[in-house]
């Protein structure tokens, strides 16, 4: 599946669920490619061929992310409606700027109104957070990261938004990067042990990540020659004591429980990363609007 089917997917399950009794059953027929009983009761009676113009405008400032999934509602909806976004993703926008106009069927503008309002407040919201974060890291080493907290399904769409905010983006899944946690440590027997059978296992075809949770753990990993450290909700004394341990000899993350105010505190430590799950789960929600 290329990542024009992923988002194809995102945004039919999301319209099934929008304009469909029977989600299952609709969101089946849009998967074989064919049109699905979509259902307003709303705007059915009132609107039949009238053509018209719409703006989406915002109602704060922010980071501007989720103008795929917005073309692809209206794609799928209505392929004669005609969307054009003023700005790109990763542009800045201000408080009652026109992101975005729209022109065609009425009734398919407003059946596909929230739908793809929700995406765009949803991700902007993401983007919007992240570059907050990433202009309050300005001047440090310090890079944030995005982890596997996200909405399930939303994952490709939530770490473009990371992308958009300025943010990077970690391992997208469990098949891309080696990542070893506590609970593999512990059922493994040791940090040394469970990074010798990943190495048996998979020679040096993933990069090799490894959470610590004491200054123990950090020796351990330093002397197992993985390609970075993961100091997890360590404080900050702690995370000092580590960084004159590694001292430059491998890349070093910070993790848990991080908020902006905690993150600010770390600026001025010599650190490669700091990844948060908030960016993505606790992002405020970009507000815009959409007028006929």
């Amino acid at each position: 599946m290329t990542e024009h089917d992923a988002v194809d997917c995102i945004v039919r399950l999301a319209l099934s669920e929008d304009l469909c009794a029977d989600l299952p059953a609709c969101f089946s027929v849009l998967m074989r490619s064919r049109k699905a009983p979509f259902t307003d009761v709303t705007t059915a009676p009132l609107f039949s061929d009238e053509i018209g113009d719409a703006r989406v405008f915002a109602k704060s400032s922010g980071v501007l992310s989720g103008s795929v999934p917005f073309r692809r509602v209206f794609e799928t909806l209505d392929p004669a409606v005609s969307v054009r976004f003023r700005i790109e993703d990763g542009d800045r926008y201000g408080r009652g700027d026109t992101v975005a106009t729209l022109s065609g069927s009425v009734s398919s503008i407003l059946m596909g109104e929230r739908t793809a309002l929700n995406f765009l407040g949803h991700l902007s919201g993401i983007a919007s957070y992240v570059d907050e974060i990433v202009r309050m890291l300005r001047g440090s080493s310090l890079r944030i990261l995005d982890t596997r907290k996200t909405m399930p399904g939303m994952r490709l769409l939530e770490k473009a938004a990371v992308r958009h905010g300025g943010g990077t983006n970690h391992r997208m899944g469990l098949y891309d990067m080696v990542l070893i946690k506590d609970n593999h440590i512990d059922r493994a027997g040791s940090l040394p042990e469970a990074v010798k059978k990943v190495r048996a296992a998979h020679g040096s075809k993933y990069r090799i990540e490894v959470e610590t949770r004491n200054i123990g753990e950090v020796r351990q990993a330093l002397e197992a020659g993985v390609d970075r450290i993961m100091l997890d909700n360590m404080r900050k004394h702690d995370i000092k004591r580590a960084l004159e341990i590694v001292s430059g000899g491998v890349e070093v993350e910070v993790s848990g429980n991080l908020d902006r105010r905690r993150i600010r505190r770390l600026r001025g430590l010599s650190l490669d990363f700091v990844s948060a799950g908030s960016i993505t789960y606790a992002a405020p929600h970009a507000d815009f609007s959409l007028l006929l």
